[in-house]
């Protein structure tokens, strides 16, 4: 039997499955995104010039990956998919080594990826292509609408773009076909969204500050309400407006530094990513042109030390401190331990936490003073980290242009004879 003939049975049995089988939930792993991988899987495998066995394993394992969504459940659809795979392999009379290699080029795009050969490889990139190109946007967003739809619960844009984030972060195409054609849009990809999270951190802050005065307002409307129905206690509704005013306080300003360490953090990897960009092109290829242009050391060390040095301060900026997280009983007597930070009581048992709350709820005094102590420890940290970042900006800012001229002056004034 021809491998065309087989690529195109597969094709028009896959077609029948999703025709078939209709599932409004599907607006992502559908007949459509299994066509582009089909399409993404003969762009790679073209590049590589497989074999005619090769070929035919990777697109039917391409035509079969995502068809378990509507044979199965969700989460094992990769299995349902390579059963599926090995019914039609049988029905084509294929040998039963094609059946092994199809599956496990299938079971491989099961997230994490791991492949073990350059078919689950090709099959493996072509599955997540859309990463890389311009067309990521648009499929990002009906990922996001299916999995609400499949969890029947809607998804924050904050959360859906963090999540988003750290899987582009964790992921790697497998091929040197994919990295080379696809590393530059994937980055500027993830540039976007982390450009999308920052204003979106921001908007939140804002929110929560105008939510916090409505909620200043309406607890203010409450209490001359109150003040107009009871008899006057001036002493006792002092007291009361004073310890809501305490606690608001303290809310408020802890949000806020937790949030501004959230933008600390963002900005910190943007230039470590920024710098290791730089870094990665300077080596593989300014360096080996040095030795025709000797003229260009001098500049190449000045901008290759303002990369490593922004690159060390931002994580500096980032790096967490380890603590004990232990204490005893004379520190929470003495006021020295803070219970609502994780670092004093991680290595704790539960019941010796336990014990050690009860005593801080019984007296208000100490609450506050652990609350006090939490949001300084906070602004302590914020501070670090505010200043290293700074230090790298600043040596980022200052070495660019400094590797600028001196880049200048060596080719104007220092040019290579011959």
């Amino acid at each position: 039997m021809e491998i065309s003939s087989v690529i195109a049975a597969a094709k028009v049995y896959v077609t029948q499955q999703f025709e078939q089988r209709p599932d409004p939930v599907l607006v992502y792993h559908n007949m459509a995104h299994t066509q582009q991988v089909v399409q993404a899987a003969e762009q790679i495998a073209a590049y590589y010039r497989l074999t005619d066995a090769d070929h035919l394993v990777v697109l039917l394992a391409a035509w079969f990956h995502d068809v378990g969504y509507i044979l199965g459940a969700r989460a094992e659809h990769e299995q349902a998919g390579a059963n599926a795979a090995r019914e039609f392999i049988a029905l084509q009379q294929l040998p039963e080594s094609v059946a092994l290699a199809v599956e496990g080029c299938i079971l491989a795009t099961r997230i994490p990826q791991a492949p073990n050969n350059l078919l689950e490889q090709i099959v493996c990139d072509a599955d997540l292509f859309h990463l890389g190109s311009k067309e990521f946007s648009k499929r990002n967003k009906l990922l996001r609408a299916e999995a609400e739809l499949a969890g029947k619960q809607e998804i924050s844009g904050l959360e859906w773009t963090i999540s988003t984030i750290n899987f582009l972060e964790a992921h790697k195409y497998h091929t040197a076909y994919s990295q080379t054609l696809l590393k530059q849009q994937k980055e500027e990809n993830l540039e976007r969204l982390k450009a999308k999270l920052e204003k979106k951190q921001g908007e939140a802050i804002q929110e929560a500050v105008a939510e916090q005065k409505k909620l200043d307002k309406k607890a203010a409307k409450q209490e001359k309400k109150k003040e107009e129905s009871k008899p006057e206690r001036p002493e006792v509704e002092k007291q009361e407006k004073l310890g809501r005013g305490v606690e608001t306080m303290f809310r408020t300003t802890s949000t806020n530094h937790i949030r501004l360490s959230s933008m600390a953090d963002s900005k910190a990897n943007i230039m470590i990513s920024v710098n290791a960009i730089i870094i990665s092109v300077l080596l593989s290829v300014l360096l080996r042109k040095l030795e025709d242009y000797p003229n260009f050391i001098l500049p190449s060390i000045i901008f290759l030390t303002t990369s490593v040095t922004t690159i060390v301060f931002s994580i500096l900026a980032t790096r967490p401190n380890v603590t004990s997280g232990r204490f005893t009983l004379q520190d929470i007597q003495h006021k020295k331990s803070n219970l609502l930070f994780f670092g004093n009581f991680h290595q704790m048992s539960y019941q010796e936490y336990e014990d050690g709350m009860e005593t801080i709820m019984k007296k208000n005094d100490y609450l506050y003073s652990n609350m006090i102590h939490d949001i300084y420890n906070l602004g302590v940290v914020l501070g670090r980290k505010y200043r290293m970042l700074r230090i790298a900006y600043n040596i980022f800012m200052f070495g660019i242009i400094a590797s600028v001229l001196a880049f200048t002056i060596a080719a104007l004034f220092f040019p290579v004879k011959g």
